[in-house]
């Protein structure tokens, strides 16, 4: 958790992370999307199966979509890096001048 640098530094409660809830809102959001994108592909690859080629290119579309919407439904968006606080003394130099030595 980032701590403010003074008590009077208003914390943002606006650059927060969306909830859970939004988040998998979000990812199912992601996932019929690109579902909904694979019918298409399916029909178009079956309405032109007199050019194979074709057919063949919007089949090979279609094949990797179920599996690309999983993984993209199933990511989390990465964890914010915490920055943590540390109390750091300043360095002070080593005196350098001469002392006077008392002989006793």
């Amino acid at each position: 958790m980032t701590m403010p640098a003074n008590d009077s530094d208003p914390v943002l409660i606006t650059g927060a992370a969306p909830s859970y809830e939004e988040q998998f809102a979000a990812r199912k959001r992601k996932y019929v999307i690109m579902m909904c994108c694979r019918i298409p592909c399916l029909i178009a690859a079956g309405l032109t199966y007199h050019v194979w080629w074709l057919a063949l290119g919007f089949l090979a579309i279609s094949v990797p979509l179920p599996w690309i919407a999983v993984l993209i439904a199933n990511d989390r968006p990465p964890r914010k890096t915490e920055q943590i606080s540390r109390y750091e003394r300043e360095a002070k130099a080593i005196e350098s001048t001469s002392h006077r030595v008392i002989d006793g």
